[in-house]
């Protein structure tokens, strides 16, 4: 049975130990969901990402977008990016996001994958630049794609698929303990866009 088969009780943490992972469903509708992400395809400056792989520059198919209610700089992978200001679609989310969860965000990093055959690999959001065990929130549009936790020292591994509209909250010692991972498939030939909501450490 998938996860969304059955009745969706948000304040279930999907991890064993070591972290906290709430998935609260959809909480969009599909109307919504399909205005949004025509909205973020269209109003998203967005541009293929880069990384420092063992001093190389990588450039992914993949593309992401950095925005909050400051410039904050964000580095990871080795690259720094500065944060655009939020757009009126950014801010309607996060303020539905926020509501949802019961947490604050000041940023946003947006990824659009293609198609299945763009993913993300295994890593953790533990960059000095955030909050240290802050809640971080997934936001999902397009295509439902499967999305795994796997512990760093256990290997023991958690999935789920991700319904367009829907939303993740990891927090507490999650980002320490475990990794995550958003798979390549061949099923998906539609494009994804996924909004994290973080909280960047003010300076």
């Amino acid at each position: 049975m998938k996860l969304f088969d059955i009745k969706i009780d948000h304040t279930n943490n999907l991890l064993p130990y070591g972290g906290t992972v709430n998935y609260f469903g959809k909480i969009l509708n599909e109307e919504e969901a399909i205005q949004y992400l025509d909205a973020l395809l269209s109003n998203i400056a967005w541009k293929n990402d880069e990384a420092i792989i063992f001093g190389k520059k990588i450039i992914t198919k993949r593309k992401v977008a950095w925005y909050g209610e400051k410039p904050f700089q964000y580095t990871y992978s080795k690259t720094t990016k500065l944060a655009l200001p939020w757009t009126t679609e950014l801010l309607e989310l996060k303020s539905r996001v926020e509501k949802e969860s019961g947490e604050t965000f000041n940023s946003c990093l947006l990824n659009l994958y293609h198609d299945g055959s763009e993913g993300m690999a295994w890593h953790s959001d533990g960059e000095k630049d955030l909050k240290k065990n802050g809640a971080i929130a997934s936001l999902s549009f397009g295509a439902e794609r499967k999305f795994a936790f796997k512990h760093k020292e256990t290997k023991e591994k958690v999935e789920l698929v991700l319904e367009k509209g829907s939303l993740l909250i990891m927090k507490d010692e999650t980002q320490t303990n475990w990794l995550h991972r958003l798979p390549p498939t061949t099923k998906s030939k539609h494009p994804r866009v996924n909004l994290t909501f973080r909280t960047i450490k003010e300076k």
